[in-house]
């Protein structure tokens, strides 16, 4: 009956949609160490192939363009209420709408996202809302949240991030 309690808390895992993972305590083991049951080795020859299909070489694929170094996008970074300038338009961080990320020591099955209120004042101005990962119409170009830190962690204060932690990485792609 010791199967259950494992299978009743592997689902309530997996249901929940993530897990945290544990430091390994040999203590908690049985005598300290996982015995197995022997497997017998199974020996099969593959099935002999009754022609070789023809092979062409295939052309390799020519290379991707890269931006230059120094014309990448750096991110710039901001805290809730801190106005900055992000290659154009001014951006002030107004309010976390929502934190869904993954804690970095927990395996999930969604990665989870960070919407974010922010106020433009520059090009069409007013409140935008950015999540991560998808860029947002601003004036002549995209603004997009790129990086938020610091990561989330498990076990510590139910993984929320103080408001005055945050740190937004923040792009704009555009403008002339």
């Amino acid at each position: 009956m010791r199967t259950l309690p494992a299978f009743a808390a592997a689902t309530a895992c997996v249901l929940a949609g993530c897990t945290v993972i544990p430091p390994a305590d040999p203590s908690r083991m049985a005598g300290g160490h996982v015995r197995a049951r022997p497997v017998a080795p199974v020996h099969t020859a593959p099935a002999p192939m009754p022609y070789a299909p023809p092979y062409a070489p295939v052309p390799s694929p020519e290379p991707l363009p890269r931006a230059a170094p120094d014309q990448a996008p750096s991110l710039t970074y901001a805290r809730l209420g801190e106005s900055v300038t992000v290659d154009g338009p001014r951006v002030t961080p107004l309010q976390v709408l929502e934190d869904s990320r993954c804690p970095m020591n927990a395996r999930c099955v969604w990665a989870g996202q960070v919407r974010l209120k922010v106020r433009i004042d520059s090009g069409t101005g007013g409140v935008v809302e950015l999540t991560t990962g998808k860029p947002a119409m601003v004036a002549d170009g995209t603004l997009e949240l790129v990086e938020v830190r610091p990561e989330k962690m498990a076990g510590t204060g139910n993984g929320a991030v103080r408001p005055a932690d945050y740190r937004f990485g923040l792009r704009f792609m555009g403008g002339y």
